[in-house]
């Protein structure tokens, strides 16, 4: 049978407005074009990270590099954060002829389309997911792992947490690989510090948006620290919540490990000031990232700035068609294991992030920033939300990397 666009999102088991299919090429203009297929939460609860403001970041970078000698194509497809609905997707596109696949928020999505790209030996640039176990025991020579990962926040946040005082832990995690890997490597640095867990709770995902009753638990458990191992709007639940049962009021502090500017913007400062929260991103941090946010920013859902997903976006498209131009169309195209190959050989620099490398277990380093959520006075105007707290340098921020058991890595 034909593999018609019906036949493809039938195949996928999504709706029509989900996935946009490769249209085919004539053979000339299909070995001039290179294709990324933007893959990840467009309608749920993280679609407010990435979504189509990571597409079109994607499109940013690829108008950029205009002009090179070849076409660069941005499809786009929604995961819906189900596991079997992304690596589907993915290996529909590579089969179609889609040359890399970006983003791929939350974890379980993302290992799963790890295995595909390895399979179909594509390559694969991971932003939006934090298991660090993409680097670790689950590395594939297929792919990159841009921006940040479980361990960077961990180290950062939660580290920074127990410095202050906050040496015992509640945790609430999302029932998923993400949370998990969260929970996992943030308990480690907090019984390194000397500190001790409590006690936790799985919260289910997707599933539900009342989380009072894990709150309640949580408090209860005496901790100091209520730690948040989830993201999007799961996140901002428990933190409206929290405030709501005047849990921090009482001297009880919530650690959002994994927390980003629009979930600033969406709890507003009067909830969010005082938090602290990790990003490799912040728009306002130096000249470079504000001369980003100027060129992008009239391309973005209400005119906001690029988060460190969609700026993570930006990044690896750049430096994956500086490699993809280095070593030539046919090579990048006939295997991506050579492509990320060469991606890891060539120093990366731009306005996002500046300079930097990758590893050879795929991990992109970048420096890892702690800020404090303003006050709503020191705020100077719309998206001023952030202030800096420390900063750890890009070879200290990430797990070492004879540590994560990637098979790539020789001991």
């Amino acid at each position: 049978m034909p593999m018609t666009r019906r036949n493809l999102i039938a195949a996928a088991g999504i709706g029509a407005a989900a996935m946009q299919s490769a249209p085919r090429l004539g053979r000339a203009q299909a070995s001039n074009t290179i294709r990324i297929g933007v893959l990840n939460d467009q309608s749920g609860l993280y679609s407010h990270i990435g979504g189509v403001n990571g597409v079109a970041m994607a499109q940013a970078a690829a108008a950029e590099f205009n002009a090179r000698g070849f076409t660069v194509e941005v499809l786009r497809a929604d995961h819906q954060n189900k596991p079997d609905v992304g690596s589907n997707v993915a290996r529909q596109w590579y089969d179609q002829g889609v040359d890399m696949v970006l983003d791929v928020p939350t974890s379980s999505v993302g290992l799963a389309v790890a295995g595909v790209a390895r399979e179909k030996n594509k390559a694969y640039i991971n932003v939006g997911a934090a298991s660090s176990d993409l680097t670790g025991a689950q590395c594939a020579p297929t792919t990159a792992h841009w921006v940040y990962d479980t361990y960077m926040l961990a180290k950062s946040t939660g580290g920074a947490m127990v410095k202050a005082g906050g040496d015992s832990w509640f945790f609430l995690t999302a029932d998923y690989a993400f949370g998990h890997a969260l929970e996992r490597d943030t308990t480690n640095f907090v019984k390194a510090a000397g500190g001790k867990v409590l006690g936790g709770v799985r919260t289910p995902f997707p599933g539900t948006s009342d989380f009072s009753s894990f709150l309640v638990q949580a408090q209860s458990s005496r901790a100091k620290v209520i730690g948040l191992a989830n993201a999007g709007q799961d996140t901002t639940n428990c933190i409206k919540q929290a405030a709501e049962f005047g849990i921090t009021r009482r001297g009880t502090k919530i650690a959002a490990l994994l927390m980003f500017i629009d979930d600033v913007h969406g709890l507003g400062l009067q909830t969010a000031q005082g938090l602290v929260m990790t990003e490799s991103f912040y728009w306002d941090l130096n000249d470079r990232t504000r001369a980003l946010t100027q060129r992008v920013r009239s391309r973005l859902t209400g005119n906001q700035p690029p988060n460190m997903v969609t700026a993570g976006n930006y990044s690896a498209v750049l430096h994956y068609l500086k490699a993809v131009q280095d070593m030539g169309l046919p090579a990048a195209k006939a295997s991506g294991t050579e492509v990320i190959n060469r991606m890891k050989a060539m120093p990366i620099d731009d306005d996002a992030f500046g300079p930097g490398t990758i590893r050879p277990d795929g991990r992109r380093l970048v420096p890892a920033y702690l800020f404090e959520v303003k006050k709503p006075d020191e705020a100077k105007g719309p998206w001023d939300y952030l202030k800096l707290l420390q900063t750890t340098l890009a070879d200290e921020a990430f797990r070492p990397i004879n540590e994560g058991g990637c098979s790539l890595v020789r001991s």
